[in-house]
Parts: structure tokens; C-alpha cells; sequence
């Protein structure tokens, strides 16, 4: 006869929503909003010197025809209506709006109040690639550096091995 573990798992205790975003999105999107962030204003728009006699640090100008901009946008606008509900919401898990026992409410209110522009309204968060990981930590979901290290909340920096569902290497 099998005893029963005087421990139990929080997960099994309090059940987690699901999360309903596809993670190579929401993972891209995380990349994409942190360059977005490292922008600066254009000081000199009307600068005519080489871009190689500067150092390429053009790149990291706001200008209105950024191309990290349309790839940040265009990635969330790929996303169907109730996705990009979801990421809004994922944002204010992360921010710290909402907490996970909420989803269903942080998701219906993003619905109502964001989807029609939820790429303009996304980008205007400053830490949207911080707010988002850390929602998804919240989910027990984590996006992987290049050092198979994972990164969120809780998971600063822990060994790939540590994971319960990692992925294998290639």
C-alpha cells in the first residue's frame, strides 16, 4: 500500500489557468521589446554623416520607420483577437495588476479595453519584455538564453537542468 505524501504540489492545490499564447510568440516578442526599449530619442534627425563613420549607433534611435517597431508590431498583430487579449493581460500579471487567481478577469478586461489596439498600447509599456517574462514565469513558463539559462522571476539565471520540462538539445 502507497502512503500518501504528507507534501502536496501547489500546483495540484490551486489550479493554473491556461495560458493560451503560443511561447515562440510571446518569446520573440519578449527579444523584440527589450531592443525596442534600449531606444533612445533622435537627437540629430537631420544628421548626415556615414552610419559607419558613427559607429552604427543610428541603431539604436527611435525613429518613426524602426524596423524592430514593425516587427514588434507586426508580431502581435499575427496574433488572433483573443491572444492578443491574453498578452495584455500576461503584461499585467507581470507588472503586478493582476495576480494569477485573476486571469479570467485580467483577460476579460484587456478584451474590452485593449484589444482593438493592443500593439500601441503594448509598446507604450517601458519594461513590456520584463513584464512579460515574468508573467510567464508566473505559468510556470520560462524562455531560455543562449547559455541554456533560464530566466524570470523566481528563476534568475538557473541551469537549463533545473527545469521540469526541458527541451533537448540539438
Amino acid at each position: 500500500m502507497v502512503q500518501p505524501s504528507l507534501f502536496t504540489d501547489d500546483r495540484r492545490e490551486k489550479s493554473v489557468p491556461e495560458l493560451g499564447l503560443p511561447l515562440d510568440t510571446v518569446s520573440f516578442i519578449i527579444l523584440k521589446a527589450r531592443e525596442y526599449d534600449v531606444k533612445e530619442a533622435d537627437s540629430d534627425p537631420d544628421d548626415g554623416s556615414n552610419p559607419a563613420d558613427d559607429g552604427q549607433t543610428d541603431v539604436l534611435v527611435d525613429k518613426p520607420d524602426d524596423p524592430v517597431r514593425e516587427e514588434l508590431l507586426g508580431a502581435i498583430a499575427s496574433l488572433r483577437d483573443d491572444q492578443r487579449a491574453r498578452l495584455v493581460a500576461l503584461a499585467w500579471l507581470g507588472r503586478g495588476t493582476y495576480d494569477l487567481d485573476e486571469w479570467q478577469d485580467a483577460v476579460a478586461t484587456a478584451r474590452r479595453e485593449h484589444n482593438a489596439r493592443a500593439g500601441e498600447y503594448l509598446l507604450g509599456l517601458p519594461l513590456l519584455g520584463d513584464y512579460l517574462e515574468d508573467g510567464l514565469a508566473m505559468f510556470d513558463e520560462f524562455i531560455v538564453d543562449q547559455d541554456d539559462r533560464t530566466e524570470g522571476v523566481d528563476g534568475e539565471n538557473e541551469p537549463l537542468g533545473n527545469m521540469r520540462d526541458k527541451p533537448r538539445r540539438q
